[in-house]
């Protein structure tokens, strides 16, 4: 007879790597049907919060303002959707651990997958939204770009990197200081407001200008408008961006090392 060789290292590890797959897929799925539980509208729900924003800018701005930006409409909403993924997931981010204490302390796994799990939550949530920026680019006589084969994932991997190192961060931190949510919530309503948004960047005054530099989210968000309206990147952005992704990735995955092994106690 044949001996049964024990199953070696490599093996080992992915039966694990397969392991961590199959939770991080039923843990999105998880998120998904709680996320369009019960709603009859479900798509429609899906992008009705960033349309109806989007109606109260183009009130405030183009009409009552008249804020000289052509194709306002589309040019507001290639802002928006990005920046709507950006806001939804910050703010989900702070209760991931708190929310699921049962399951940390119940079952011995990595737990980076679970905000991982939220994170693709919303970024299926943002692919969504991509429709109907097609739409109105038909309205505007404008089709999709070839740019887009290229810049929608480099972009979706930049803010996705971003994202993960600031979901680490503060859903780490807010299981020992839990202040850190409301803190993160006002935060994020005041980037809104220095982030080029609901304007273009050319709006800047000069003397202010600089500061794009200093925001984390501004240069991402430029480039997503760029991308999405004219086709193109500016190259400067897309390492600006790059650059803050790394940080706070390399921040968020240092601070979540340093307090994973007392996650179970404080949860």
């Amino acid at each position: 007879m044949h001996e049964i060789s024990p199953a070696t290292p490599s093996a080992n590890q992915h039966r694990r790597l397969e392991n961590y797959r199959d939770l991080l897929l039923i843990l999105l799925q998880k998120e998904i049907k709680v996320r369009y539980k019960n709603n009859v509208l479900g798509y429609l729900w899906s992008v009705g919060n960033p349309l109806a924003f989007a109606l109260v800018y183009f009130f405030a701005f183009k009409v009552i303002m008249r804020v000289q930006i052509e194709a306002y409409p589309l040019v507001l909403l290639a802002g928006l959707f990005p920046w709507q993924w950006f806001a939804n997931s910050v703010n989900s981010a702070s209760s991931v651990f708190v929310s699921r204490a049962s399951i940390i302390k119940k079952v011995n796994f990595p737990r980076y997958i679970i905000p991982l799990s939220v994170l693709l939550n919303h970024a299926v949530h943002f692919c969504f939204c991509l429709p109907i920026i097609v739409g109105l680019l038909m309205v505007y006589q404008k089709a999709p770009y070839w740019g887009w084969i290229l810049g929608l994932p480099l972009q979706m991997g930049i803010q996705f990197m971003l994202l993960y190192g600031i979901a680490l961060t503060l859903s780490s931190l807010n299981l020992f200081v839990r202040d850190i949510e409301p803190i993160a919530s006002i935060l994020t309503q005041f980037t809104f407001f220095f982030t080029p948004i609901v304007f273009t960047e050319d709006l800047i005054p000069q003397q202010f200008s600089a500061l794009v530099y200093l925001n984390p989210v501004a240069s991402l968000m430029i480039n997503w408008r760029h991308l999405l309206v004219d086709g193109r990147l500016n190259g400067m952005y897309v390492a600006l961006s790059l650059g803050y992704a790394v940080l706070f990735a390399g921040v968020g995955v240092w601070i979540y090392r340093r307090l994973e092994h007392r996650f179970a106690e404080v949860v």
